[in-house]
């Protein structure tokens, strides 16, 4: 059920029987709220871009890293976007990767590559 047809219903529901439907309606609202979510993919995006590459790049990348990656990997690829902030000049894929390797992370470093090889075709 997809997040626009659990808010037809809940705007439905609410409106017939308020105080009747809440304990009813408590599942739907928590995953209409989980629908406004950032997702891993959208947030891996962001952190390239804030890490020096291009949207075109960056959005290539995220697609193919975020199912690849564990949660705690992807924090890791965060420290990379702060990197960046210091120095305030786009990163090449050669100083990306450079800096991915640093992380001591193979898995890391090998789903970034082939991703990096991948979207530069």
């Amino acid at each position: 059920m997809g997040c626009s047809m659990i808010r037809t219903a809940y705007h439905r529901a609410a409106s017939v029987a308020p105080t009747l439907m809440l304990p009813m309606l408590m599942p739907m609202l928590m995953f209409v709220a989980s629908c406004a979510s950032v997702s891993p993919e959208s947030r891996l995006r962001a952190g390239l871009m804030d890490a020096g590459l291009s949207p075109r790049m960056a959005g290539c990348m995220a697609q193919d890293m975020a199912d690849r990656l564990s949660i705690g990997q992807l924090r890791k690829l965060q420290s990379l976007a702060s990197l960046r902030k210091s120095h305030m000049e786009k990163m090449s894929i050669d100083t990306l990767l450079h800096k991915v390797r640093a992380l001591d992370d193979p898995e890391i470093f090998v789903v970034t590559s082939k991703a990096a090889f991948r979207c530069a075709i």
